[in-house]
């Protein structure tokens, strides 16, 4: 019994007299159970101890006292930012339902890269072949999806593509590093390697991710031209 009110009382000490006493590795264990018997002479103390006991497990006081904790999921994480909706996007590429693979532009340097996001879904019209058990994006289509963010980067006026005479023209090193499956967002970025305009033709290196992850990537080479 003793034990048990020392232990309560270095808790209740340590919250209000020593929040930074424990490193920030220590993993500090609140009970849950209420069959703790403590007898206390101050039932404020109790009624503290009670409350510290419908709490779960915390590894450092500072995680214990994160307001972000309090949070609910729902509200914890922005939206990705719009700098093209897909009514911009459709201004730009000819591609149109099933095609286009592009949802919204988050981030834009003309003629030099992009980042654009393709909400994955369970919607989506290749899921019913690929693979009914299993829905996972074809490979093929992430890359077409990165290229046809490359085409974003190209078909503007500084670069001095056009929508009606634009081509994907090769690919190289592409590798896939995890699938990509339904209710995945696919962050895409394109960067505008090399340009040699007397040609029309540009290489383009792109990296898609999911969670932060690599998920594919590889070199791209584009076909530009002029009306």
């Amino acid at each position: 019994m003793a034990s048990s009110a020392a232990f309560a009382n270095s808790l209740l000490s340590l919250k209000s007299h020593r929040p930074n006493a424990l490193p920030s590795s220590t993993c500090v264990a609140i009970p849950k159970s209420n069959n703790l018997s403590l007898q206390f002479k101050d039932n404020s103390r109790k009624n503290q101890l009670q409350q510290h006991a419908r709490f779960t497990t915390f590894c450092s006081v500072e995680a214990a006292k994160d307001a972000a904790q309090d949070t609910p999921i729902e509200q914890r994480y922005e939206a990705f930012p719009t700098v093209m909706d897909i009514n911009q996007i459709r201004d730009i590429l000819p591609h149109r339902f099933p095609f286009l693979l592009v949802d919204r532009v988050i981030e834009y340097n003309p003629g030099v890269s992009a980042v654009a996001i393709k909400n994955v879904t369970i919607n989506d019209n290749f899921f019913p072949g690929h693979f009914p058990e299993r829905p996972i994006m074809p490979g093929v289509l992430m890359v077409e999806a990165m290229a046809q963010v490359g085409g974003l980067v190209m078909l503007q006026p500084e670069v001095g593509g056009s929508r009606d005479n634009f081509f994907f023209a090769g690919i190289d090193k592409v590798r896939f590093r995890k699938p990509v499956i339904a209710g995945d967002t696919l962050v895409m970025r394109m960067t505008l390697i090399k340009l040699q305009k007397r040609f029309g033709i540009a290489k383009m290196e792109g990296k898609a991710y999911v969670g932060g992850e690599v998920a594919c990537e590889g070199e791209f080479l584009m076909a530009t031209g002029s009306d």
